[in-house]
C-alpha cells in the first residue's frame, strides 16, 4: 500500500544527514573499515538508461542473437532482475517516477509526454546533490519534454538542469522531438537542441541531413498506410556516420562530464541514450555487422500473434536494426567500465543499467510502447554494487523506480517516507530473496498489477485482462472470465482504485 506520510522537508533531511555524519564520522551504511579509517567513501553511481529497450532483448535470452557481452558480464558479476517493470510505459511518466521515487499515480501529475516534471516535487538528484554528490547527466532527460526548451548547450535557458537537481548536464531532444523542433519550432529549420547544434557545426553541416532523414522516416506516405511502422521497416541506413551518430555523441558527452567531476567528490552520472527507440536509424557500419559483409545475424524469432502484412524479411530487418542499436549501447558500457578502471573508481562505483520502458516489435500487432503487454512494460534491470557477491539472475519483482531508494540508501541519504521506491540493498547483499509482493504499471486509463504469476490489466480495451505468465508468458490467453477470484484478488491490490488521483 502506498504510504501517505507527510513529506520530509529538505531542512529535515539536512539536519538528519548532518547528525548522522557527526555521530558516526562517516556515512551510514559504509563498511566498518572505512569508518575506522575516518573516511567518507560514498560510492559513485553510474546509470545507463536507454530509451525503449525491452526486457528480453539480451544476449542471454534464448533465441535472441544480439551480442551484449558487457551487460551479460554485469549480470554475472552483479544482479540481473528478470521480472523488472517500468511504472509507466512512456518516457516522461516513467522518468518522472524514477526522479521522484513514486508510482505513476503519485509522480507529480506527469500523466503523459504532454506534461513536464513539477519543480515543487523534489528529485532524488537534488537529494544526492544536497548531500555532497556531483550529479551529472546527458542524453534525453525527458523531464521537460513538453516544453522543447533544451537550449543549444543542453542546459536550458532558465537553468532548469540545475533546478532538477543536477550539478551539470547536457539535455538533448529525443528522435521525434528533435526533428519536430528543428522543422516546426520558430525559427524553422534551425537547431533547437544541442545535438542538432553539434551537427550544424560540422564541415559540411549535417543538421539538415539528419532532419531530412528523420522527417522522411516519420512522414513518408507508407507511414500513413502502416500506422507509423515505416519508421521500423526502412532499410536505408542513416546518412550520419558513426562519429556523429546520436548515441555515440551522447556517450562522449558523458565521458566529458565525468572528466569534469571535482577531485574528491562522489558523483552520480546518468547516461540517457536515444536508442533503441524507433525509427530504426542505424549507420552503414552497424548495418554491415548484421547484414554483411562484416557478419550476418538473422536468426530472430517472428513476432508473437502478428497478423499484419509485413513479410518475414521485414521482421528480420527490423530486429537486426533494433539489435544493432542495443549492441552499440552495450559497447559503450564496456568503454565506461574501462574508463572507471583506469580512473581507479570501478570498485567503488554502483553500475546500473535499465530502460524507461520496452518495445513491442510487432507482438500482438503492436509497435512501440504505451500498452500493458510485457514487451512494453518489462525492462532490463542490471546492477552491481561495491563489494557484492554475485547474485546473477533473480526473479524478484522490482520496479525501475526502486533504483531511486537504492541509490539514496547506498549514498547514506535518508529515503523520504513519502517515496514508493524500495531499496534493493537487502537483495543485493543476500539478506533477502524477495522484494515486492506485486508490481504496478499504468498509463492514462489503464492499470496493471502483477504478482509474479498472474497479471491483471484494468481499463485497457472493453474488458479486464488476466494472464498467467507462468504458463502463458506471451500473454495469448485472457483468463479473466475463467478465474474471477484471481481478478478480484488482484483488483484489491491496485491502489489506483482507491486514489482520487486516478484519471
Amino acid at each position: 500500500m502506498l504510504n501517505e506520510v507527510k513529506r520530509q522537508t529538505r531542512r529535515d533531511f539536512l539536519r538528519t544527514m548532518g547528525a548522522a555524519v557527526a555521530a558516526a564520522g562517516t556515512i551510514p551504511g559504509l563498511s566498518q573499515a572505512a569508518s575506522r579509517a575516518g573516511e567518507i567513501r560514498r560510492p559513485n553511481i553510474l546509470l545507463f538508461l536507454p530509451d525503449q529497450h525491452r526486457f528480453d532483448w539480451l544476449g542471454t535470452t534464448a533465441g535472441i542473437p544480439v551480442p551484449t557481452p558487457n551487460l551479460d558480464r554485469l549480470g554475472e558479476q552483479g544482479a540481473h532482475f528478470t521480472w523488472a517493470v517500468c511504472p509507466s510505459p512512456l518516457s516522461a511518466p516513467s522518468r518522472a517516477c524514477l526522479a521522484s521515487g513514486k508510482e505513476y499515480d503519485r509522480n507529480g501529475g506527469v500523466r503523459s509526454n504532454e506534461f513536464n516534471y513539477p519543480l515543487n516535487q523534489t528529485t532524488y538528484y537534488t537529494l544526492l546533490r544536497d548531500a555532497g554528490y556531483h550529479v551529472i547527466g546527458c542524453g534525453k532527460f525527458d523531464l521537460d519534454k513538453a516544453a522543447h526548451n533544451w537550449g543549444l548547450d543542453g542546459r536550458h535557458p532558465d537553468k532548469l538542469i540545475n533546478k532538477l537537481g543536477f550539478s551539470d548536464g547536457i539535455d538533448n531532444a529525443g528522435k521525434g522531438d528533435g526533428v519536430n523542433a528543428y522543422v516546426r519550432d520558430e525559427p524553422a529549420n534551425t537547431p533547437k537542441d544541442p545535438y542538432y547544434h553539434y551537427l550544424s557545426r560540422q564541415t559540411p553541416p549535417l543538421d539538415k541531413v539528419c532532419a531530412d532523414d528523420m522527417a522522411y522516416r516519420y512522414t513518408t506516405p507508407k507511414l500513413q498506410a502502416n500506422w507509423g511502422k515505416y519508421a521500423y521497416t526502412d532499410p536505408i541506413p542513416e546518412a550520419i556516420k558513426d562519429e556523429h551518430y546520436v548515441d555515440n555523441w551522447i556517450a562522449r558527452n558523458g565521458l566529458q562530464l565525468l572528466d569534469g567531476v571535482p577531485d574528491g567528490k562522489p558523483w552520480h552520472l546518468q547516461v540517457n541514450f536515444n536508442g533503441p527507440h524507433n525509427p530504426m536509424d542505424i549507420t552503414k557500419s552497424m548495418a554491415e555487422s548484421y547484414r554483411g559483409p562484416k557478419r550476418v545475424i538473422e536468426g530472430f524469432p517472428r513476432p508473437n500473434a502478428y497478423t499484419g502484412d509485413f513479410t518475414p524479411e521485414d521482421h528480420v530487418r527490423i530486429r537486426q536494426n533494433y539489435s544493432a542499436m542495443i549492441e552499440n549501447i552495450d559497447r559503450w558500457l564496456g568503454v565506461y567500465i574501462q574508463k572507471l578502471t583506469e580512473r581507479g573508481e570501478l570498485d567503488n562505483t554502483i553500475s546500473a543499467y535499465s530502460s524507461d520502458h520496452g518495445e513491442m516489435l510487432g507482438d500482438h500487432d503492436r509497435w512501440g510502447k504505451i500498452v500493458p503487454y510485457q514487451p512494453s512494460v518489462g525492462i532490463p534491470l542490471f546492477i552491481k554494487v561495491p563489494g557484492m557477491t554475485a547474485l546473477g539472475r533473480s526473479p524478484a519483482l522490482v520496479s525501475l523506480m526502486d533504483l531511486t531508494a537504492t541509490f539514496l540508501d547506498y549514498a547514506g541519504v535518508p529515503v523520504p517516507q513519502d517515496m514508493d521506491s524500495r531499496s534493493l540493498r537487502a537483495l543485493l547483499e543476500g539478506r533477502r530473496t524477495e522484494h515486492r509482493e506485486y508490481v504496478l504499471s499504468g498509463l492514462m486509463k489503464w492499470r496493471m498489477v502483477f504478482d509474479g504469476r498472474y497479471k491483471l490489466v484494468e481499463g485497457y480495451g472493453s474488458s479486464d485482462m488476466l494472464f498467467d505468465l507462468a504458463n502463458d508468458p506471451q500473454e495469448n490467453e485472457n483468463l479473466a472470465e475463467r478465474l474471477p477470484k484471481e481478478v478480484a484478488r488482484l483488483r484489491e491490490l491496485n491502489p489506483a482504485r482507491r486514489s482520487s488521483a486516478t484519471v
